[in-house]
């Protein structure tokens, strides 16, 4: 059997970090994932509204860089959690477990527009913790290997 989910949007909200009784953390956060075509009659695009949970370390890296609005990957898995609400009836969430976690996109900085690139936090079903945080370093663009070629178009075989 395979469960595993990966999407990418903005968060809805700023991250809410907390611990359980025996001291490990939790993130909770809600992701805003655009559908990738609009209604049948052409209409707007809709958006889905996903909850999720990422535990420890991951759980700890989502909530230090990431905020409200902020483009986010998550990877892991589709999970039901069944409860009672206060009127005694039966409710399901469906959350995504989250085992790694990504910058969607690059952040400029102040001084002048420098991309500054970032890594990613995950852990594996273990907990085993992997990853890299905020390096720092400007990506400049790699130097180019090709070079322009001399004559018309008319020689090229397409």
């Amino acid at each position: 059997m395979l469960n595993h989910i990966v999407i990418m949007g903005r968060l809805t909200r700023d991250v809410e970090l907390r611990s359980t009784q025996s001291g490990v953390n939790v993130a909770s956060f809600t992701v805003a994932v655009d559908r990738d075509f609009g209604g049948r009659d052409g209409g707007e695009k809709q958006t889905d509204f996903i909850d999720c949970v990422a535990w420890r370390q991951t759980g700890e890296f989502v909530s230090k860089y990431f905020h409200k609005g902020s483009m986010i990957v998550v990877s892991g898995r589709l999970q039901s959690r069944k409860w009672q609400d206060r009127d005694g009836n039966n409710r399901t969430n469906w959350e995504i477990q989250a085992d790694n976690v990504y910058f969607g996109e690059s952040r400029r900085d102040s001084d002048g527009g420098n991309t500054r690139s970032y890594g990613s936090y995950g852990s594996d079903n273990r907990g085993n913790s992997a990853g890299s945080y905020d390096t720092g370093r400007s990506s400049a663009p790699a130097p180019s290997t090709f070079s322009e070629m001399e004559g018309d178009d008319g020689d090229l075989p397409f």
